[in-house]
């Protein structure tokens, strides 16, 4: 038995010192030695190879009628003015008595159909689809040909994933977690000096790099001459947790949230020792008075690491932008925007929060092929004269949506787990008011 105990203790260090030496060492100092490189590009010949294999047997087989680009129906995209305005012309007589016409139901029975359907908010909650299989048992829905050569790759596959990968991550977080107490730990007990900034920078960074390396992260980062500053704010799209590890691996950041318990109470109480997050306490968060003094004072010192904020507050599935609150535009600064992207080819980085704990939602990623993502740094933006905070964060959002080839949406990411707001309702009833008030079609024409 002792010999057995000695024999997993010898293999333990071997696996320790591989890990070290060749992962964690060369992370710490920004070094890669090109095993990612060359497992992506293996990875993406295989995945390659499979969608060959895939169309192949597709074409042997009878095919479904293919659905539309734009989802499973087609959708005007023209105003409820213009509408409503082409059903009356087409139907005349209708509008003889002007305020209401019979016809004017079937828009919004249409509407009513095509939302209860597929709208736009409901399925920016779910895995974004793609447009062929990635050899993950979880994405196979609509990829229904199995060889039985493909079979044995996704085999492999099942085994590199959850008997190499994911011991191989799980001792990179470890390391990496367990660095970042520490090491925080640590500086939080020195005096503050810049030397101690220094320090707290190296710390987060190191921590933040060993934890991309065990996600297998391939990150390319654009226009690094915009990087977020001191002082300022860095406003984000955000489609999971990892979004932080993404960011920070490049730069560091003073994050913003909600004091936890548990592990993630003794992460932030030991990083806030070495770095000046900002922690709001449950009952602090609804006053959005103390929570914008906080900020204010926190991007007024210009010593300060930038503040890294995501206005949607809720993760997006990689496909869309959905409106920003406004609170982080009311308090004043330099917004600057950064657009990511990821590569659902390698792993779906969406948290569905709803459908997964953390560490459900953890474990699909470390038993994911890889996390293959584009960073933008968009140049820096303010306040423009007679431009309220709203109009701001719409001007913000619109540019990070075109820059991440993303969807540009209006709705409010809380409709995840809330009801419309009877304001939306308001304004449709308003407009539809108005269009009423021109029985005889003057405002389509003006439109």
């Amino acid at each position: 038995m002792e010999g057995a105990w000695e024999i997993a203790f010898v293999l333990f260090q071997v696996w320790l010192s591989i890990v070290v030496g060749l992962i964690v060492l060369p992370a710490m100092f920004g070094v890669s030695l090109g095993f990612t490189d060359i497992y992506i590009k293996v990875l993406v010949k295989t995945l390659e190879w499979a969608t060959l294999r895939i169309q192949r047997g597709q074409k042997e087989q009878p095919t479904l009628p293919s659905q539309s680009a734009n989802g499973i129906i087609e959708k005007d995209d023209g105003s409820m003015e213009e509408e409503i305005g082409e059903l009356r012309r087409s139907h005349p007589k209708n509008l003889a008595g002007g305020d209401f016409t019979m016809c004017d139901a079937f828009y919004f029975c249409k509407k009513g159909i095509e939302n209860i359907v597929e709208d736009q908010v409901t399925q920016r909650f779910t895995s974004e689809e793609l447009a062929s299989w990635n050899l993950l048992t979880r994405t196979n829905n609509n990829f229904r040909y199995i060889s039985v050569r493909l079979t044995i790759i996704w085999g492999l596959g099942v085994f590199i994933r959850y008997c190499i990968l994911l011991p191989l991550r799980i001792t990179l977080a470890v390391i990496g977690l367990s660095w970042l107490v520490i090491g925080t730990t640590l500086v939080g007990l020195l005096p503050s000096c810049n030397a101690k900034n220094w320090l707290s920078d190296l710390v987060h960074i190191t921590c933040y790099r060993i934890c991309a390396r065990g996600l297998s992260a391939t990150i390319r980062y654009h226009n690094k001459e915009n990087r977020p500053k001191k002082g300022g704010i860095c406003v984000a799209n955000h489609t999971s947790p990892i979004d932080i590890v993404i960011l920070a691996n490049d730069g560091c950041y003073a994050m913003v949230g909600q004091v936890h318990g548990g592990l993630m109470g003794v992460i932030q109480r030991s990083i806030v020792r070495s770095c000046p997050h900002v922690w709001f306490e449950r009952s602090e968060m609804k006053d959005r008075h103390a929570v914008a003094k906080r900020l204010k004072d926190h991007i007024a010192d210009k010593t300060k690491l930038p503040i890294l904020i995501f206005p949607e507050g809720t993760c997006i599935n990689n496909t869309s932008v959905m409106m920003f609150k406004k609170g982080s535009f009311e308090i004043g600064g330099t917004i600057y925007p950064v657009a990511i992207k990821y590569d659902p080819q390698f792993g779906d980085a969406f948290w569905n929060s709803a459908k997964y704990n953390m560490v459900s939602y953890l474990l699909r990623m470390m038993t994911s092929w890889a996390i293959v993502c584009n960073v933008w740094y968009l140049p820096p933006m303010t306040r423009q004269d007679g431009e309220d905070a709203v109009q701001f964060a719409n001007r913000v959002k619109s540019a990070i949506a075109h820059q991440g080839g993303l969807v540009d949406l209006s709705w409010d990411g809380g409709l995840k787990r809330e009801k419309v707001k009877e304001s939306f309702k308001e304004e449709q009833q308003k407009m539809y008011s108005t269009i009423c008030a021109c029985g005889d079609g003057s405002l389509i024409k003006k439109a």
